[in-house]
């Protein structure tokens, strides 16, 4: 897959010694580093390292989209930060982007960066043609610009959703979307939290077959307006989740509430349908709507996912990855050295309390998990 003028490929077995906990003798004695070093052509430690005899103007890091690839890729670049940071301050380091999706629809093939892009992919394919159109007011369906750009409101509310669930239940935060904003005066009326409770309850349990939720209305301890707290019941578990007046004025939830008032009044009623094309769906939400609008989309293309490099025949990785003019890279700077330094030394170091540390604070904002 490489044009053999220009290009030469370093294959590397597994993943190569970390440096930040190696002694340096240590480090020059494993066969990965020293065959990497040997590779480059521009020496090592403070009296051999002369960045001039580097041999190639770009060093890209390829590796697989796994959570191997990117622990391989953190400890290349720990090595090179440590051991070569010049390389980096030169901006001879690069981390290619190969893409994780192809998509093949007849004999018409497509090469989608993530799972980001795909998305906006099907969504600007589902969009061809598709109209929302409420049964009575038929004569100005919601089409084009206005569809777009509530499924692209939609996409970012669900995308921040996401950051949140690991805090709150998510179909909570979905469901706050078609309920009457709460501020702080309303917080004061128990009658009327009563009943904007009930109505959360209603649309939660509706949403879903496999919990059950349940809700209660609590004073606050300084006597200052109420909170709400949420159970949610499946399977003998129960997970609790409490809304004060701190999360009804966060910018989170003015977002939901935002994106709600554009939906105000499309599915009051229940004959709201979305069409495509001859096809028609009803709707009661606008998940519904791009739930089929996004499978109507899938109808007749064939998605697949690449983990890895090898997956990939040598002319795919040519026009993906290495040819100069089609590929995408992502050049590694130093923006912030003594940023950049504490986060090496924290996450791979030797020290594991401030590791232990980093991972606490920042638990509840990762995205991607590999248990």
């Amino acid at each position: 897959g490489r044009d053999r003028r220009f290009q030469a490929i370093l294959p590397l077995k597994g993943k190569i010694l970390n440096v930040e906990k190696a002694r340096f003798d240590k480090m020059l004695a494993s066969v990965e580093v020293g065959t990497l070093i040997t590779a480059l052509g521009c020496g090592i430690g403070r009296e051999e390292f002369n960045p001039d005899k580097i041999r190639y103007y770009r060093i890209i890091i390829m590796t697989d989209a796994d959570v191997d690839g990117s622990h391989i890729r953190t400890l290349l670049l720990t090595f090179f930060y440590r051991q070569m940071a010049e390389l980096i301050e030169r901006g001879h380091i690069y981390i290619a982007q190969p893409p994780l999706y192809k998509v093949k629809k007849g004999k018409q093939e497509q090469y989608v960066k993530d799972d980001v892009e795909l998305s906006a992919h099907l969504l600007q394919m589902a969009l061809e043609g598709a109209r929302l159109v409420t049964k009575g007011n038929e004569t100005v369906p919601l089409t084009g610009q206005a569809l777009e750009e509530l499924a692209r409101g939609y996409m970012t509310v669900m995308a921040m959703i996401q950051r949140l669930s690991r805090r709150y239940d998510a179909t909570l935060l979905e469901q706050l979307i078609y309920q009457p904003p709460l501020n702080e005066s309303r917080l004061r009326d128990e009658s009327y939290l009563k009943e904007w409770v009930a109505r959360l309850v209603e649309r939660l349990n509706d949403a879903q077959s496999e919990r059950s939720y349940e809700a209660i209305v609590e004073p606050c301890e300084d006597d200052e307006g109420y909170s709400i707290i949420i159970l949610r019941r499946a399977h003998s578990l129960i997970r609790q989740a409490r809304l004060t007046a701190e999360f009804f004025a966060s910018p989170e939830y003015a977002v939901l509430i935002q994106f709600g008032g554009k939906l105000s009044g499309l599915f009051e009623q229940q004959d709201t349908e979305v069409r495509r094309g001859e096809r028609v769906q009803p709707v009661s939400n606008f998940r519904a709507v791009m739930d089929w609008l996004l499978e109507e989309a899938k109808r007749g293309q064939h998605i697949q996912r690449y983990k890895g490099l090898g997956e990939m025949n040598p002319d795919q990785l040519w026009e993906t990855t290495m040819n100069p003019e089609t590929r995408r890279l992502l050049q590694v700077r130093i923006e912030d050295a003594v940023a950049a330094d504490e986060v090496f030394t924290t996450l791979m170091g030797d020290q594991v309390e401030p590791r232990r540390d980093f991972i606490e604070q920042n638990a509840l904002d990762v995205l991607n998990l590999d248990v």
